[in-house]
């Protein structure tokens, strides 16, 4: 058996303990670490945690090799997204294997790629560079657990060469991708009956105003978009996610509450598109205030996470396509990743994993077993790079 053969057969292995996790955002991710490290542990590879603030979750990093520069990051997320209220064929928690297909949440989104890549740690052998592990937590959410990983990984690694991402792109090489900023948006008034409005604020009037303007800019970004761009759509994008507000049709509602994301290209600081909708905002908070005390607006940054600027000719780009044996035309997502934490952080980076976008987040979710071989070919050839 060939040493990609033998690797495919153990990813295989290892994504059947990883599905098995419910590692849902909402959830705790420790269970899935511990048994990652007792796995590395059993090999004779160090690892080390870094706990969320609440310590209800972890990222994990490990080295494999020596602690030498121009090794190669394989970094991905340990969260899944939720199976609640989708029909699934057969358990979502257990690999299933059906014509080809491996079906369970996170096969393809994304254990598929973090089985490979223990898989390949397992098989690493007289490495002169090494292989660096980097397993987040909450990426599904906002990537909440990269930049403690990345202030780890930058302040404790000597120069690593490249950071492979390996978000599902059917092991083909993705070099840019659009930011995101989530925003929650509460707006307080003071309940009254509805028909004496002069006594009260209602939190939904108000907040409509607001989800108004943000409504008008998102038209305004459509119509100045560029028909060059390389993205699908093409320019930044808005939307209003989740809306709830009121608790009776006869009372001026108290609260409104609502959460909205921003996309923006590569070079777009959403706080300056954001600008006017701040003031706005802050405008609307004097107001209500002068008819109620209590009443305002609050705005919280859930997430932020930055734009993923293509690097023609860098070298995560190059040694990705090189091991891949991707030839193809340069290709950017619409989506967002950690990679754009790592570039921000000084680490040449690059999606490339296992699976399909396509089937991320699906009930009955699955990785070709194609796909698992294509990716132990991959990491085959990493290994005799990093031994070379």
């Amino acid at each position: 058996m060939s040493r990609a053969d033998s690797l495919t057969t153990r990813a295989i292995e290892i994504l059947e303990r990883l599905v098995a996790f419910d590692t849902t955002s909402r959830a705790s991710n420790l269970d899935l670490i511990a048994w990652v490290e007792a796995f590395l542990a059993e090999r004779g590879v160090a690892s080390s945690r870094i706990a969320s603030a609440d310590g209800a979750k972890a990222n994990l990093m490990a080295t494999v090799g020596p602690m030498a520069p121009g090794g190669i990051i394989l970094s991905g997320h340990t969260d899944v997204v939720p199976v609640e209220g989708q029909v699934w064929a057969s358990d979502p928690w257990v690999l299933t294997e059906r014509d080809g297909r491996l079906y369970g949440r996170g096969s393809s989104d994304m254990k598929g790629f973090l089985a490979l890549a223990l898989a390949a740690a397992e098989q690493a052998r007289g490495l002169v560079r090494p292989i660096h592990l980097a397993f987040s937590h909450d990426e599904e959410v906002g990537c909440l657990g990269a930049p403690a990983l990345l202030a780890r990984l930058a302040a404790e690694l000597p120069a690593p060469a490249a950071a492979i991402i390996g978000e599902p792109t059917s092991m083909q090489a993705i070099a840019g991708h659009k930011g995101i900023a989530v925003y929650e948006v509460i707006v307080t008034g003071r309940e009254a009956h509805s028909s004496l409005t002069h006594l009260g604020v209602s939190a939904n009037m108000a907040a409509i105003r607001l989800m108004a303007s943000l409504s008008r800019l998102a038209g305004e970004l459509t119509a100045a978009a560029d028909p060059a761009s390389p993205y699908m759509p093409p320019e930044a994008t808005l939307t209003i996610g989740e809306i709830a507000g009121g608790t009776a049709l006869n009372i001026l509602a108290r609260q409104c509450r609502f959460i909205f994301d921003l996309r923006p290209l590569p070079g777009q600081d959403p706080h300056l598109i954001l600008a006017r909708f701040f003031a706005e905002a802050r405008a609307l908070d004097a107001e209500l205030k002068s008819r109620a005390p209590e009443a305002g607006v609050t705005i919280r940054e859930a997430a932020l996470v930055p734009a993923l600027a293509p690097d023609p000719g860098g070298a995560a780009e190059t040694l990705a396509r090189r091991l891949a044996g991707d030839n193809g035309p340069p290709r950017v997502a619409s989506y967002v990743t950690e990679a754009g934490h790592f570039r921000a952080a000084g680490f040449s980076a690059v999606l490339c994993g296992p699976g399909s976008i396509d089937q991320a987040h699906q009930p009955d979710e699955y990785v070709e077993r194609s796909q698992i071989e294509r990716g132990a070919a991959f990491m085959d050839r990493l290994l005799t790079e990093l031994s070379a």
